[in-house]
């Protein structure tokens, strides 16, 4: 007997469709697994034969074959379980109906038969709903997760039993449905808030400008200073994320495994710390079959490097693309993969190994060559695609001690969401740009126009400072930022003041 059950598996982002084709036939016992798997899939003979057994069917003692196709595209993971085993009994007349070509099928399987939670179920659930299946059977802990698509009827399943059963019209099984509302309203639920934050106005001020134009920004300062407090609060002052926003980065922590059982859509922007020892693989992505790093687990989010001279150079040199580009490209001999990586870099550095070099009260013991070989650690290329950089202080008693309530994050990001909506109106009918660290160099050329006096001043700051053509591009950058704040149509002096003002500490300490 020949059965026919539709899966799907992950490659990137997205999904694409599996045929298992399971024959059934006379002769010597046999299992086999063809359609390039990998050690996963060819696992699946000992767990599917385990199940079947253990829900109280038998198992047919004939020559088995499973074919999953296409053929020439790499299958990983145990996610056919569920699949095979049911073509398995499809083939020996266990369903009696002919629902299974309606549904896509999907899931781990235990050896007692208990259907076990897979990875990148969204994605698989957005291509079930393109292809027009009636439905997708799937494990019960990864309902919440394929529920975020709206129109797809979604039936999770604990055990094989169950799915034979709802194929069989045994077992009724509503669709599952999720309350997207609220989990929208979860997500912009902050632990952390900018009112907790003592003194450091400057500082906040130069991270309200870096949210509003989606910047990204340094912190030098010494120990306990607050980089790290202000870089944890960055993204309660960004914009609520869009659906699209939400969807496109449940996928990446869904084929990532990092979606936990009780929330099925990351509707809070991520805000990833890695740390100083990550390899450049982890910070980018990689493995023999590509899989997302970090810079793309930020994606619509804050990547956060603390002690930033700890990283080793060629892991930070492999920052400037993401950066530049919004994505990353990962070259294998098997395949190429591109995975978004719109991110905020937000980084921290000491001004010197020991940190004191700024204090106004600590005494510094390292030599400038210390200094100076530190900090060289940071290239000038990734210092370019820096677009702010500040100072920031230790902290004065006085601040520390002072009653008086600072702003909250609620407050800061309705600023923060008009000035995003400037930019959206701006960028209505441009493809790709979002915010104004987003522009290429015509868009510059457009919407930062200068009047002879900004210019003059512009120019000077250039020369003095010896200045690259990029980091030019970022000045005009934050400055039409700047503008969008104070609700300006024209870049005026002042705005380009402050702008220059944060590019000032590229020549005091790199």
């Amino acid at each position: 007997m020949l059965a026919k059950i539709y899966s799907s598996a992950v490659i990137g982002i997205d999904a694409y469709l599996v045929d298992v084709e399971v024959d059934i036939s006379l002769g010597f016992p046999a299992f086999s697994v063809v359609g390039l798997p990998d050690a996963s899939v060819k696992e699946s003979r000992e767990r599917v034969v385990s199940a079947i057994k253990n829900s109280d069917y038998e198992f047919p003692v004939k020559k088995i074959t499973i074919n999953l196709a296409p053929a020439d595209i790499k299958k990983e993971g145990p996610c056919f379980d569920l699949p095979i085993a049911v073509g398995i009994l499809q083939a020996e007349e266990h369903i009696k109906t002919d629902k299974l070509k309606k549904y896509l099928l999907i899931g781990e399987l235990s050896l007692d038969g208990t259907v076990r939670s897979v990875k990148g179920i969204l994605p698989i659930a957005i291509h079930a709903k393109e292809k027009k299946f009636d439905g997708l059977i799937l494990p019960y802990e990864n309902r919440d997760e394929a529920a975020v698509v709206n129109g797809l009827n979604v039936y999770p399943v604990k055990n094989l039993c169950e799915a034979i059963g709802f194929l069989n019209d045994e077992f009724q099984i509503a669709p599952y449905i999720l309350n997207l509302q609220e989990i929208f309203s979860i997500g912009m639920n902050y632990d952390v808030d900018f009112s907790e934050v003592k003194g450091q106005e400057h500082a906040k001020r130069a991270i309200e400008i870096a949210a509003a134009g989606g910047h990204n920004i340094l912190m030098v300062g010494p120990p306990g200073s607050g980089k790290t407090m202000l870089a944890r609060r960055l993204p309660t002052i960004l914009p609520e994320m869009t659906m699209d926003e939400a969807i496109e980065t449940t996928k990446i922590h869904s084929i990532s495994g990092l979606l936990s059982g009780k929330k099925g859509l990351i509707s809070k922007r991520p805000f990833r710390s890695p740390h100083h020892t990550i390899s450049d693989a982890g910070l980018i992505g990689g493995g023999t079959f590509p899989h997302p790093g970090e810079v793309s687990l930020a994606h619509h989010g804050v990547l956060f490097l603390d002690e930033l001279p700890e990283f080793r150079k060629n892991v930070l040199e492999v920052l400037r693309q993401p950066i530049e580009d919004g994505e990353i490209t990962i070259s294998r001999s098997l395949k190429a993969l591109t995975f978004p990586s719109r991110f905020m870099l937000a980084a921290a550095l000491n001004p010197c190994p020991c940190g004191f070099h700024t204090h106004p009260e600590r005494e510094c013991i390292c030599n400038p060559n210390q200094i100076q070989k530190y900090l060289s650690k940071i290239s000038g290329p990734l210092m370019d695609r820096i677009d702010i950089m500040l100072e920031v202080p230790a902290v004065k008693y006085k601040d520390l001690t002072d009653d008086k309530q600072s702003e909250t994050s609620s407050e800061i990001r309705t600023r923060v969401n008009k000035s995003r909506f400037i930019q959206q109106e701006r960028f209505k009918n441009s493809k790709n740009i979002f915010c104004n660290s987003h522009m290429r160099s015509k868009d510059i050329k457009k919407h930062c126009e200068l009047t002879p006096e900004t210019k003059k001043i512009l120019e000077n700051a250039i020369l003095s400072m010896k200045l690259s053509a990029r980091a030019y591009d970022r000045i005009l950058k934050v400055a039409r930022t700047i503008a969008d704040l104070s609700g300006t149509l024209n870049i005026e002096t002042e705005h380009i003041a402050e702008a220059i003002q944060y590019r000032t500490l590229e020549q005091k300490f790199i």
